[in-house]
């Protein structure tokens, strides 16, 4: 096979999931074979492939009417089939499409942990100032 494959990643929650452990999911070409999804990854990533799946589905089938004069037609139709790759990278490697939300999630831990730092401070602060009313009021 020649050329280059339009290699997409899947961007979902369960991708996400699944990158944990180094899998990671392409929608490829009709075309494409696990050979040429192996050397496309490994030159455009510059990672090294442990293995690649290929999962061939189907397109659902949709219910369509029209309306032709007083006469309705009831068929089916037909989503487009789709094919992915669920590439395997070996120990040591990783795909860069998920950096930006662990980077987030790293922040918004972070901000967490000031929020929860402040309010303890001023926390402390209330419970002094009430110790010291009441020892006044004695």
């Amino acid at each position: 096979m020649s050329g280059l494959l339009e290699l997409l990643p899947i961007l979902s929650e369960k991708t996400y999931k699944i990158s944990k452990s180094r899998i990671y999911a392409f929608k490829v070409p009709k075309n494409a074979n696990k050979i040429s999804i192996k050397q496309q990854i490994e030159d455009y990533y510059k990672v090294e492939v442990q293995s690649v799946n290929i999962v061939n589905i189907d397109g659902k089938r949709k219910r369509t009417i029209s309306l032709t004069g007083k006469r309705y037609d009831n068929s089916y139709g037909k989503r487009t089939d789709t094919k992915k790759a669920y590439v395997y990278l070996k120990e040591g490697f990783s795909l860069p499409f998920f950096e930006a939300i662990e980077e987030e999630a790293q922040k918004e831990q972070k901000a967490q942990e000031n929020f929860d730092k402040a309010a303890k401070k001023i926390d402390d602060k209330e419970s002094k100032k009430s110790k010291r009313a009441k020892k006044e009021k004695a």
